[in-house]
């Protein structure tokens, strides 16, 4: 078993400081893992001249705020961006930027968004809960995917296991966790992004275990042996949650759960929140495990149309997405254990991150829409696992 916490070159050191809601006015700049370029570049024709016009007379005592409504692990790294953002705007501009941080389960957050918080972005843990502020509320244009690079996604993960030092209950795929001797810890596909990329990764790999191929999922030749699958793993999923102990809200409290007050024996886990446990509390205490296969997770980002445009920022909340993609920012994506989308960036920090097959949303279940309607709203497949009878 390895554990893949590798650092990548020039690194600064040391722990971010957590916090559920908070801000970032000017922040210091992170030693990375390569120079990174001096300027922000905003894109689309944006400069800086028109960002001051827009958000202040730039004038170092004039302050706009951004607020960021994100969902439960991206505390430590949205804290870093911020203050370097803001540091690069004062430092351009002279406008004094503050952005707000909000951070909960995914699923939680767009329900307040939803219910009239107004967030200037959103940055959320899957494309759905995006689509469903825009179909419900009405706040966001349906086609934000097209409004930046890789369908509005700055950077990928997957799912892996967190395990006590020395793997005890020898947990090494996903048929371990359905065995009766393994307490289970993922937080609740109900309220939390993050579960419901655990629950699918899940059910994906089942559906290769049974059929050998996704292909025939597409295959209408193998329509009765995917009806099968699908009912494998059903129950397959079925077990892994009966084995469950605690369901957390958030994915951040799942890992509360399981590191500080030690219950479980396995955590289904972000990527990054694994390494960021195993970084902070020591290869002593914690080991990350792979599985044979696991999910591409695609975290997404999105401006909130209203609220920008009501309260002027829209400027300045594009600017700060599309800082998201530029390479010093990618190398703190990176630096926070989040897989960079930056080709150059990512090939810098490649050792930092372990090869592993994944499979997306779209290739197994159809996109999050369908995938959302078939297995999270009420009455999926979610909720007759929960309710069926032991």
């Amino acid at each position: 078993m390895t554990i893949f916490a590798p650092r990548c070159a020039m690194e600064r050191s040391g722990a971010v400081g957590r916090h559920q809601v908070g801000c970032s006015r000017i922040g210091g700049s992170a030693r990375l893992c390569k120079d990174a370029p001096t300027g922000l570049r905003l894109g689309c024709g944006l400069g800086l001249l028109a960002l001051s016009l827009v958000v202040g007379c730039g004038k170092s005592e004039n302050a706009v705020t951004l607020l960021n409504v994100s969902y439960d692990p991206t505390r430590e790294l949205y804290q870093e961006i911020n203050g370097i953002f803001a540091e690069r705007i004062l430092k351009e501009t002279g406008v004094r930027v503050e952005i707000r941080q909000s951070h909960g389960g995914s699923g939680k957050q767009t329900r307040a968004v939803i219910d009239g918080l107004e967030a200037d972005v959103v940055t959320l843990a899957v494309a759905s809960d995006i689509d469903a502020i825009a179909e419900l509320r009405g706040w966001i244009r349906r086609d934000w995917q097209r409004q930046l690079p890789n369908n509005s996604c700055p950077y990928t993960s997957t799912i892996v296991f967190l395990v006590r030092k020395g793997n005890p209950k020898g947990i090494r795929d996903w048929d371990d966790l359905a065995r009766e001797d393994v307490e289970v810890v993922t937080p609740n596909p109900k309220t939390s992004g993050g579960a419901r990329w655990n629950y699918l990764a899940a059910w994906g790999y089942a559906l290769k275990r049974s059929l050998g191929s996704w292909d025939k999922l597409r295959d209408p030749a193998a329509k009765e042996e995917v009806a099968q699958a699908q009912k494998d793993a059903q129950a397959f999923v079925k077990r892994i949650f009966g084995r469950v102990s605690v369901m957390d809200t958030g994915a951040r409290a799942a890992t509360n759960t399981f590191v500080q007050r030690g219950i479980g024996d396995v955590l289904i886990a972000w990527e990054n929140e694994a390494l960021l446990a195993v970084k902070e509390l020591g290869a002593d205490r914690l080991e990350m495990v792979l599985p044979s296969v696991s999910i591409l997770a695609e975290p997404p980002v999105a401006v909130v149309d209203a609220v920008v445009d009501r309260r002027g920022t829209r400027k300045l909340a594009e600017a700060y997405l599309k800082f998201l993609y530029e390479p010093e920012a990618q190398r703190i994506i990176a630096k926070h254990y989040f897989r960079p989308s930056n080709p150059a960036v990512a090939e810098e920090c490649r050792e930092r991150f372990p090869g592993l097959e994944r499979f997306t949303v779209e290739e197994v279940f159809g996109g999050w829409g369908r995938a959302k309607k078939e297995h999270f709203d009420d009455g999926g497949s979610f909720d007759q696992i929960m309710n069926a009878k032991p």
